[in-house]
């Protein structure tokens, strides 16, 4: 029992005793005030007795958790024991029930992380070739940075390119989340709507995680790859948080050249799988459902897919900063939902 509970026990048992008058008694209230044994002594009682109660209604709260955890261990024994007895059960006495879909043949949907609405069929007809010029000053700083940041991925990398765009999702996720969360609470500050901007940079940010979720399959990184994406996410998670908070357009102007890099990366992953550099292996479980690929899809199928979903991200981030160099909000122009 927290303090605050013991205290509000305590004044609900001293009170009638001290400020009514039927329960009051005078002469060890006064010897109280005089530093006398009686008043002492009545405090002592007082004290003990409620002490006692709060100790039996926190014993009798404990009985009652107890009971309660008791009988979700048993639900949770008696479903293991009509299931195959390896899946985890789990149970809650709060009423909460996990849910279960099914697919389009009718088995259990096997993904907690998507669902069946989730999925889409990727416009690969997009040209991949458009290209934002920089002409002003703050686009060619944009520019420029990502340029340079390309340099270390190219060195440490080189052509391996499963583990390059692990370490590239790892970092693409981290724009639509921060970008949305800071128009989330700048909604809440403002009390206005954001025009669906959040959703869309909310949209990214998952698609993107997608993106590794499936290359995580592919790639299967090394501890010492694990600890640089730790180390990379940090620093970019953090300069990415004060840049769009100075300039949000300058912000979505790094995105859209990264979202350009990362289209070139996935070309030349392309050009060795068709040359046979790297294997062609079948397409991980979790992108011919979530693309809703062919089941003999492969990972060349996959990287096709990926590097739309790029260019879509492309075009809508260097779409959010020309709104922003035009001297308006994101929210003075509807968001191009569903636009991957």
């Amino acid at each position: 029992m927290s303090s605050r509970a013991a205290g509000s026990v305590l004044l609900r048992h001293l009170g009638p005793r001290i400020f009514c008058p039927a329960a009051a008694t005078p002469r060890p209230l006064l010897a109280l005030a005089r530093g006398g044994e009686g008043g002492a002594t009545v405090w002592v009682r007082l004290l003990s007795t409620s002490a006692a109660e709060a100790a039996k209604e926190e014993v009798a709260a404990s009985k009652g958790n107890a009971a309660s955890t008791a009988a979700a261990k048993a639900e949770v024994a008696e479903a293991a024991k009509e299931g195959d007895g390896k899946k985890p059960v789990v149970s809650s006495y709060w009423g909460i029930v996990p849910s279960k879909l099914p697919s389009k043949d009718g088995a259990e949907w096997r993904w907690s992380c998507f669902r069946p609405w989730e999925t889409y069929k990727p416009d690969t007809s997009i040209d991949l070739t458009r290209h934002h010029e920089p002409k002003v000053l703050l686009d060619k700083i944009a520019y420029w940075t990502v340029r340079l940041l390309r340099v270390p991925t190219d060195i440490f990398f080189q052509r391996r390119y499963g583990c390059r765009a692990m370490m590239l999702e790892t970092v693409a996720a981290v724009p639509g989340m921060v970008g949305g969360m800071l128009l989330h609470l700048r909604s809440l500050r403002r009390f206005d709507q954001s025009g669906g901007w959040i959703r869309a940079l909310l949209e990214e940010a998952e698609n993107e995680r997608m993106h590794l979720m499936t290359f995580m399959d592919v790639a299967k990184p090394k501890w010492y790859e694990r600890a640089l994406v730790l180390a990379v996410q940090g620093v970019f998670l953090n300069a990415y948080f004060l840049g769009y908070l100075i300039s949000p357009k300058f912000a979505h102007r790094v995105v859209g050249y990264l979202e350009e890099e990362a289209i070139h990366s996935y070309t030349e992953y392309l050009k060795d799988l068709e040359a046979g550099k790297i294997e062609n292996v079948p397409a991980p479980a979790i992108a011919i459902d979530y693309w809703r690929l062919p089941a003999d899809a492969t990972l060349k199928d996959v990287v096709i897919v990926v590097r739309a979903d790029e260019a879509h991200h492309r075009d809508v981030n260097h779409f959010a900063s020309d709104i922003h160099f035009q001297g308006l909000e994101l929210k003075e122009t509807p968001a191009p939902l569903g636009y991957h």
